[in-house]
């Protein structure tokens, strides 16, 4: 093949227009913007695969493969996007002509995993019948006469670039959430919006610039006051250019997280409290001198008889450090548990022969909510109750909304090794072994979290202040799981309780762990969770677990009666 020694001066513009073009902020950008972008590119593209212009192979190889990964990349961000399907399309397309013009085999696999994605994904696409129709002409031997049919492509982004411009998005909402140590707030709209973000100090404050808005008449200029607050105020202006300000009055703030969430679109931000608002020294004095927290010992959990838990240090059971948590200080307890059925929808999980993990830990899930709702003064909530998806940072985003006490997210596992088998528990932090990293990165697949977004989700595992709490809950689940489905399965193997970075579990204001049931990857496993008795028995143990860290807690009040 050619080298890249002289670049033609065709090829060299396309690739400074990309540069260009990829240096934008990524967060500034909607989906209709990164594919049209990514159109513009594609049709230069196509062009050299057409007519050569003298560029070397491997070069219009490398551009095209990079407006393919543009593609990719925009469905894996945006993936209930309108958008996705055609991205899809458009770079299983271009792939595929791609085969045709230098007959290499990556490219025809690419092509085929792109058809194949767009099919499985979006079955009702009307873009599936054609794809169907190019992966069987992939699958004959030979050059598949049916291309450069891919062009056929090109008439959909047509569509979306001609459409006369959308009206104004509106900024429909602002709502406010206190979480244990966060503030969240979070901006509703009507459409999907780009948005550009910055902190100042002095005073210290924090804006969003949200482009291409208006606001309903009860926001205009608006001012939301909280006195004592870490974010104190919330002021709504109108900029020039169809802008709407939001800016924030922050107050003895250590860090914020933004993220977006869809269906309708949202753009939340969490606020965390400085560190120094939550030192835990004043609890070695009298209980009366925790000023702000009075209501916290005084209102009793209706099941437990009330004890003196700050002044007697021996009546909650110390953690696995060895020490008392701020909760376990307090004196909290659980009375609202998030359960999290993995996957659903779109997204099956992981598959085993007449069994899907989706709808494995949806009937596990069901099972356990029975048992928990026969406890006196429980409360359940599910994630999702029938076979939909639910991105992975909503599942979160409920369970901190919700004040949950506790997380549990329940998922199954699998392996190439068909041997593999056994439980292992997980608890959120950086991944312990090269099997916890596949596990995490399997498991965070259908995240819509992006590149740039890495220093924000390394700080937030960084300052997990659920760790000790979350590491015991997920040693007390792994325990109960190994103990009690021993009975019905001599050769289970405890994997043990793992430390991983899943997108799931960031940003729980609770202790959270992720339970990895059994691996249906594995045919002896597989046939016991076919069976109602074995997920009966999976049920009840994670119940045992959920009462017996419940009970080490020893607890008066509970994390979610603060919120009420």
């Amino acid at each position: 093949m050619p080298s890249f020694a002289s670049p033609c001066p065709v090829v060299a513009a396309l690739a400074l227009a990309m540069a260009v073009v990829v240096s934008a902020p990524a967060q500034a950008q909607t989906a209709q913007e990164r594919y049209e972008s990514a159109i513009e590119r594609d049709e230069k593209v196509r062009a050299l695969l057409a007519t050569g212009a003298g560029a070397p192979p491997a070069e219009v190889i490398s551009q095209a493969s990079r407006v393919m990964t543009s593609f990719e990349a925009l469905v894996r961000r945006f993936p209930t996007s309108g958008y996705a399907d055609n991205a899809l399309w458009q770079a299983a397309s271009l792939a595929d002509a791609a085969f045709q013009k230098f007959s290499r085999p990556e490219e025809q696999e690419r092509a085929v995993s792109f058809y194949r994605w767009l099919v499985t994904e979006y079955p009702t696409s009307s873009l599936v019948k054609r794809a169907n129709q190019q992966l069987t002409a992939l699958a004959k031997p030979g050059p598949a006469t049916a291309l450069p049919a891919p062009a056929p492509a090109m008439p959909a982004p047509a569509v979306a670039v001609a459409a006369p411009a959308p009206p104004a998005a509106t900024l429909t909402g602002i709502q406010r959430t206190v979480l244990p140590d966060t503030v969240r707030i979070t901006l509703e709209l009507d459409r999907e919006v780009a948005y550009r973000e910055e902190r100042i100090a002095g005073p210290a404050r924090l804006f969003f610039d949200l482009k291409g808005v208006q606001l309903t008449p009860a926001l205009t200029d608006k001012v939301l006051t909280y006195p004592g607050d870490i974010v104190s105020k919330i002021r709504v202006g109108r900029h020039p250019d169809s802008t709407v300000r939001v800016v924030l009055d922050l107050e003895e703030v250590s860090r914020y997280s933004v993220f977006t969430l869809y269906s309708p679109f949202r753009l939340v931000i969490d606020a965390e409290r400085a560190v120094k608002r939550t030192v835990a020294s004043p609890i070695t004095v009298a209980p009366g001198s925790i000023a702000p927290e009075p209501p916290l010992v005084v209102a009793a959990s209706p099941t437990e008889i009330p004890q003196p838990s700050l002044a007697s240090p021996s009546v909650p059971t110390a953690n696995s450090a060895g020490g008392f948590s701020m909760a376990r200080q307090l004196g909290l307890g659980v009375s609202r548990i998030v359960i999290d059925p993995g996957h659903g929808g779109h997204d099956p999980g992981v598959l085993g022969k007449g069994l899907n993990e989706a709808t494995l830990v949806l009937d596990v899930a069901l099972r356990l909510e029975k048992l928990l709702l026969k406890e006196p003064g429980l409360e359940v909530v599910l994630t999702r109750r029938t076979d939909v998806y639910i991105p992975l940072e909503e599942r979160t985003e409920l369970a901190n909304r919700e004040s949950a006490d506790m997380f549990l997210s329940i998922h199954a596992n699998a392996s190439r090794n068909e041997a593999a088998k056994g439980i292992e528990t997980y608890f959120l932090s950086f991944a312990s072994s090269p099997e916890a990293e596949a596990v995490a990165a399997r498991e965070n697949s259908a995240s819509s979290r992006e590149m740039h977004q890495l220093p924000d989700i390394i700080k937030a595992i960084t300052l997990n202040n659920k760790l000790d709490e979350s590491r015991d809950l997920a040693t007390m689940v792994q325990e109960s799981l190994v103990t009690s489905l021993r009975k019905s399965n001599k050769e289970i193997r405890s994997r043990g309780v793992k430390k991983a970075p899943f997108v799931v579990l960031i940003g729980a204001a609770m202790p959270s762990v992720l339970a990895e049931i059994s691996f249906v990857s594995n045919k002896q496993e597989l046939s016991l969770l076919k069976t109602n008795a074995y997920k009966q028995k999976i049920a009840e143990s994670l119940f045992n677990a959920v009462m017996r860290y419940r009970k080490s807690l020893k607890g008066q009040t509970t994390m979610a009666s603060q919120e009420r």
